[in-house]
């Protein structure tokens, strides 16, 4: 059996730490901040990313770059190992369609290797918990077919829940009118959101206040998980680690879970929920 690499992009939004402890092939998507242009020569420290977004610094995204995922398929190749590739979800950039596009290429020339690629249909920690789970097989001897039947069957158990702080950057990106922006400002209102099973990001309800919206993201865990054992939560924030520990200590007191990885919510998927955003990843029964 070949041995395999597993990649994904920067929008599974997992830390730089755990991309090189567990050699996980990474694609850094670009992303511009008032036509300054970051990602992979140039970076940013997200902590001042979300600083220039509180400042009204204009951003945009970009998806993966089809010459950058081919220069990176072919040194994996030269070294004679297989792909497992978990890409962002389809309903919200075209990165997964540029990855399948660059893999059918290739193998044209490679018809010995194996790249498979995957539409996770999951974003943020939510791609990253995928990843994870995927990399665990590995580690423990699966097989990248083995390993790409299982996320095939489960990543509609990937459950997402998600809260922004402030609606404007929902309004900008095209999620809701100016109008429900206003007046959900006015009133405080603050949505919660979720990852559908066709990858898009939807609302789910409305709640009044900041801790009652974070309180409801814990409360549709509980609704949705059903008997699925969650080892390791993943939540993630848009500069936000207070709110996120909030968020922890409360699936601690009611579930008892122990593990957790907390960190950034990226430019891409950050440029678009803003400041303050907060996303809760486990596995459950129903999105």
């Amino acid at each position: 059996m070949r041995d395999f690499v597993i990649s994904t992009e920067t929008t599974a939004d997992l830390p730089d730490s755990y991309i090189e402890e567990h050699h996980i092939l990474l694609h850094r998507l670009y992303y511009s901040v008032d036509d300054n242009v970051y990602g992979v020569e140039n970076t940013l420290p997200y902590h001042d990313f979300y600083e220039k977004m509180r400042k009204g610094a204009m951003t945009s995204t970009m998806a993966s770059n089809p010459d950058l995922i081919e220069k990176s398929y072919k040194k994996i190749l030269e070294e004679g190992k297989d792909i497992l590739h978990i890409s962002f979800s389809s309903a919200l950039s075209c990165s997964y369609n540029n990855a399948s596009v660059t893999a059918r290429e290739m193998l044209e020339s490679n018809p010995d290797a194996k790249i498979i690629v995957l539409d996770s249909l999951c974003a943020s920690l939510g791609q990253g918990l995928l990843v994870h789970t995927a990399v665990t097989m590995k580690e423990e001897g699966k097989s990248i077919d083995e390993i790409a039947e299982w996320v095939e069957a489960h990543k509609l158990n990937l459950c997402h829940q998600f809260t922004v702080d402030d609606l404007n950057y929902l309004h900008r990106g095209g999620r809701i009118k100016k109008s429900v922006a206003v007046l959900g400002t006015l009133i405080n209102v603050k949505p919660i959101l979720h990852v559908d099973n066709e990858g898009r990001l939807v609302p789910l309800i409305n709640v009044r206040g900041r801790k009652k919206s974070l309180i409801a993201l814990v409360d549709n865990m509980e609704k949705t998980m059903g008997n699925f054992k969650n080892d390791t939560i993943f939540i993630s924030h848009g500069d936000a680690p207070e709110d996120a520990e909030f968020v922890k200590n409360l699936i601690i007191e009611r579930f008892g879970s122990k593990n957790f990885l907390i960190d950034f919510v990226s430019p891409t998927i950050g440029s678009h929920s803003g400041p303050g955003t907060i996303a809760l990843f486990y596995y459950g029964e129903t999105r």
